[in-house]
């Protein structure tokens, strides 16, 4: 079993109240996840409430697999912590925070998930670095979170 944490960071040029409104609501995700929006082949629901602690939501796809996001603590305009769980194709909890500096220019927006490789997901690792492949992802997303702030 190998632990494993990734972490981008970018300088958003837009308020931190406005950046956070974007992460605190998963409706709002679709305006810069790289993972979901209109393109992808998830059906996807939500429960709990809108925003905050308990807000709620999972998706299941062909591509995407089958998963699961939990807001689990929130600290205004500074922080988000959200339980991130897959369970198709294969088993994973993936502890996630999103951090909100305040900046000159705006944001510093620090995006971080952690987590251990088990079983399959273990053995993927030795042949593939998590860090250069979801990094990728986690940029492209940060790059449209700051798209979809500037355009708030």
């Amino acid at each position: 079993m190998a632990k494993f944490s990734i972490s981008r960071s970018l300088d958003i040029p837009a308020a931190p109240e406005v950046v956070f409104a974007l992460v605190n609501n998963f409706r709002e995700w679709e305006r810069w996840s790289p993972w979901d929006g209109p393109h992808m082949d998830h059906t996807k629901s939500f429960s709990g409430p809108e925003t905050a602690v308990g807000a709620k939501y999972a998706w299941d796809g062909k591509k995407s697999g089958t998963g699961s996001m939990e807001i689990t603590s929130v600290a205004p305009n500074r922080e988000i912590d959200v339980d991130l769980r897959f369970t198709r194709p294969w088993k994973a909890i993936n502890p996630t925070t999103f951090t909100f500096e305040p900046t000159a220019q705006g944001t510093r927006v620090t995006w971080t998930m952690r987590g251990e490789n088990k079983g399959i997901s273990a053995l993927f690792a030795k042949f593939f670095d998590m860090d250069k492949m979801l990094g990728k992802d986690f940029e492209l997303g940060l790059n449209q979170l700051s798209n979809a702030a500037r355009n708030s």
